[in-house]
């Protein structure tokens, strides 16, 4: 879920570290196919999707067995938060945003761009306005800052990675505020895998890779989260324009 290009070696040798342990498992990682149709793949031996996903449709097609720890601030372990975003320059309160502003937001079965700030927001009685479907989360970072939109939840894990790869566009960037911590993005083979194997070669891939991409992915460890954590929080309505009437 964090492949980007600027980490896709540390994600491949840390795939060889998992195959190694497993002791089984294709040469290399899996990039570039249909993410539902690959999570929901019998062949499935282990992918990565996001909680809003898992509790909306997965939960009962795959196997949950751990959670990376992304050793965020102020954050418990296995858990993840999103950072709101505006310009550096603007200098408009997340009211005012969401009165006259657009929110970018990368998917609607996403809990860090469009679950959380949902929440979020309607804690403190707001709802966004105007909205931008960007796909991805880079996508809605890029939506901030060539104005097309004026704010976005960003998943904190994806912001900081980015960051590390380019701190100049990182300089234009105001995280202003940030979400409730949530579970983060859990690990999941197919239904019928025994998931005891594969939780022991993730906590042992994780051992195994150098401290130089465990700093680069910003894996601490492997969390165990129950099932009922991530099915406990809702599912919220898509934004307006892409409800079904």
């Amino acid at each position: 879920m964090y492949d980007m290009p600027h980490l896709r070696g540390a994600h491949d040798r840390y795939w060889t570290a998992i195959r190694d342990a497993l002791g089984y498992g294709p040469d290399a990682l899996t990039r570039g196919g249909d993410p539902w149709a690959e999570w929901q793949s019998p062949d499935l031996l282990l992918g990565q999707t996001c909680g809003l996903p898992y509790r909306a449709r997965l939960h009962d097609k795959v196997t949950l067995v751990g959670t990376p720890d992304y050793d965020l601030p102020d954050c418990p372990p296995g858990h993840y938060f999103s950072y709101l975003i505006r310009r550096r320059a603007d200098p408009r309160s997340l009211k005012e945003l969401c009165k006259h502003g657009v929110m970018a937001f990368n998917d609607p079965v996403s809990q860090s761009g469009w679950a959380a700030p949902v929440a979020h927001l309607a804690a403190r009685r707001l709802h966004p306005g105007k909205t931008l479907h960007t796909g991805a989360q880079l996508s809605s970072i890029s939506a901030v800052l060539r104005k097309t939109a004026d704010f976005a939840a960003i998943d904190a894990v994806t912001l900081m990675l980015w960051a590390q790869h380019d701190m100049d566009a990182m300089t234009f960037v105001d995280a202003f505020t940030r979400t409730e911590p949530t579970p983060a993005l859990p690990y999941i083979p197919a239904r019928d895998t025994a998931p005891a194997p594969i939780a022991a070669a993730l906590s042992t891939a994780i051992n195994a890779l150098s401290e130089l991409d465990r700093l680069d992915l910003r894996l601490r460890g492997l969390s165990h989260i129950p099932a009922e954590d991530y099915m406990a929080l809702p599912v919220p309505a898509p934004p307006a324009e892409l409800r079904i009437t």
